[in-house]
């Protein structure tokens, strides 16, 4: 059986940066490690840093931490107001957000200054959708789904500008643009509409990358954390191209009912799975089906 393996599979720059970074702290440092939040959405890596003692911790935990702590804010990235409570508490701060994410602190930052209601396109319950909220100065909504978008109400608005979450489905963010676009056709107020493409180029790149394999092949594994919104995203975009496409965490998830009649297999993965298990997924297949 022919197993095919997505080039751009696997941990992204942002989240490549932030892992190693964490894993370099253990190795030059005594005092005590945590994280914002899990470094990433992967059980696997979360778990093998616990057992090296790196804690993930809420906001509410800063008040108990050892006084010579240090605190990694994820490639997630978080609000203005979080950098203020570790600052507060004197305690180091390592910055390991993710540079497509800083770009859009930035953006909302100062289009909030600038008056604009700024609209972010992305699941209002994930971390870096919060931390992007936390830079908002002014009016601002989230928003997820078509049903969302012609919810949401732009009368009165003289000036727009609509962000996305970097890990989006691009043409499910370009649905809700256009949606969004005949209503500022019929708004006599709005003076500035401003849509920018916020999705990053590797998640970009890989969700076009899956789209293709998933349909030159029988069966698409998507290898990924159950909480990783953009593995979510690629099952999603394979799921439509292969109807037997399978989202799975590690090789215990694989049954050899996936590959009945199937003579080519592809596999990719989100950005927060370890090379190491993409590898792992390879070589069972090979052997066992």
């Amino acid at each position: 059986m022919q197993v095919r393996t997505a080039a751009l599979a696997g941990f992204c720059p942002g989240v490549k940066r932030a892992v190693d970074k964490v894993y370099e702290l253990i190795a030059e440092r005594d005092n005590p490690i945590f994280t914002l939040g899990p470094i990433i959405h992967n059980e696997s890596v979360v778990e093998d840093l616990e057992a090296k003692g790196v804690r993930a911790i809420s906001l509410s935990d800063l008040d108990s931490l050892p006084e010579n702590s240090t605190v990694v804010i994820r490639s997630h990235g978080v609000g203005k107001s979080v950098y203020e409570e570790i600052d507060k508490r004197n305690q180091e701060c390592i910055d390991v957000t993710c540079t497509f994410v800083k770009k859009i602190h930035h953006i909302v930052a100062e289009k909030s200054r600038e008056g604009f209601l700024v609209i972010i396109v992305g699941d209002p319950r994930h971390p870096e959708v919060q931390g992007i909220c936390g830079w908002c100065e002014g009016p601002h909504q989230v928003i997820k789904s078509r049903e969302d978008a012609q919810a949401l109400s732009l009368e009165g608005i003289e000036k727009a500008c609509i962000v996305c979450q970097t890990t989006f489905n691009y043409n499910k963010f370009q649905d809700l643009v256009e949606i969004l676009e005949k209503k500022s056709y019929d708004n006599t107020v709005l003076k500035i509409f401003s849509v920018l493409n916020t999705i990053c180029n590797a998640t970009e790149k890989r969700q076009k990358e899956a789209k293709l394999l998933a349909g030159e092949v029988d069966t698409m594994l998507v290898i990924g954390g159950r909480h990783s919104s953009n593995t979510q995203k690629l099952f999603e975009i394979c799921k439509k191209e292969c109807g037997n496409t399978y989202y799975i965490q590690t090789p215990v998830d694989l049954d050899s009912a996936m590959f009945q009649s199937s003579s080519c297999v592809g596999i990719t993965a989100g950005a927060s799975t370890p090379k190491k298990m993409i590898e792992e997924v390879q070589e069972h297949v090979r052997v066992e089906f």
